[in-house]
């Protein structure tokens, strides 16, 4: 039998769950969205459209994260960002998010707070706030955001829209998280720039819905890596798709960090995972928004190609039980 945790003033167990939630959400304002946030039984979000979209991710320290390479406001935002990704992936705006945490009970309080202090502020870098959740022991921290979105009188863009003749584009960074779990990997903690694209990811908020607006026929968020997303796209729309590796805006940073880790800063951008940018199909190349990058075509047939030739390297991404 596992023993009990210590219950002095500085862990969550000595500051009980109902004080933890009230020291994690007092004080804290919430936007227009949320009409009724935390402290009863359930939340209330407005949802002007009439429906909700809605989107889980489980975070698991030692899975998705490590205390030792990211600090806990940093794991915070991760947590967020990586839910609202997945919400304007869909064409729609973020309208709230609801919050799971599983920790064992000598979890010094300073590390909740540290957590807690990080979603806050991802969720108002997207314009919403947290609006509840639960916390419960466990014998391992793990994170549950559930995600909230409005598509405000559009359709949801999906997977399975994607038409030969498209245009392929994307908006955000691709590559960076990658060079910074390079770089961690080889137990540096600099440039700075790629290891904090590596702790925290940067999802292109308003691209989401500025792409459905503009027409996307596709769209998803690149968590596992490029090409293995493009993959579901490919396999839901039931076509071929081609990318142009000449598309690419590849930062000198990333340049600096491939060159002194005798790396290939394509291959990050083509395989690596966890940037959450977004990734769309355009009917026509007038409709790609500005902030986007046009990066290919989609063309009949099936599978992913680079430059007209199948890619000459792993591309499966990220799953889990494999």
């Amino acid at each position: 039998m596992r023993p009990e945790p210590p219950r002095d003033a500085e862990t969550v167990a000595g500051l009980g769950e109902f004080g933890l939630i009230r020291r994690v959400t007092q004080g804290r304002a919430q936007p227009p969205p949320t009409l009724l946030g935390p402290g009863d039984d359930a939340a209330v979000v407005a949802a002007p459209d009439g429906r909700v979209v809605a989107s889980t991710d489980v975070l698991v320290e030692g899975v998705h994260f490590r205390l030792d390479w990211s600090n806990p406001e940093q794991v915070g935002r991760k947590a967020v960002a990586v839910n609202l990704a997945d919400i304007v992936a869909m064409g729609a705006v973020p309208t709230g998010v609801l919050v799971g945490l599983a920790c064992p009970g000598d979890t010094r309080v300073e590390l909740a707070d540290g957590l807690f202090a990080g979603m806050w502020q991802e969720a108002a870098n997207a314009g919403i706030g947290v609006v509840g959740g639960d916390m419960v022991t466990s014998e391992t921290l793990v994170i549950s955001v559930t995600a909230l979105g409005d598509l405000e009188g559009r359709a949801p863009v999906t997977r399975s829209g994607a038409r030969p003749g498209d245009v392929l584009a994307y908006a955000g960074r691709l590559g960076w998280a990658a060079a910074g779990l390079a770089v961690l990997g080889r137990g540096f903690r600099s440039p700075v720039a790629v290891v904090g694209a590596q702790r925290v990811p940067e999802p292109p908020y308003v691209a989401g819905p500025q792409a459905a607006i503009a027409g996307a026929t596709a769209m998803l968020d690149v968590s596992d890596g490029l090409l293995a997303d493009l993959g579901h796209i490919a396999r839901a729309s039931d076509v071929a798709i081609n990318v142009r590796t000449e598309g690419f805006e590849v930062h000198q940073r990333l340049l600096d960090v491939a060159s002194a880790l005798g790396a290939d800063p394509l291959h990050w951008m083509l395989t690596g995972g966890e940037d959450h940018a977004l990734v769309a199909t355009f009917p026509t190349p007038g409709q790609v928004p500005d902030d986007w990058h046009p990066i290919g075509w989609v063309g009949k047939g099936s599978g992913i190609t680079v430059d007209g030739r199948p890619y000459e390297g792993p591309t499966n991404g990220w799953e889990h039980w494999r």
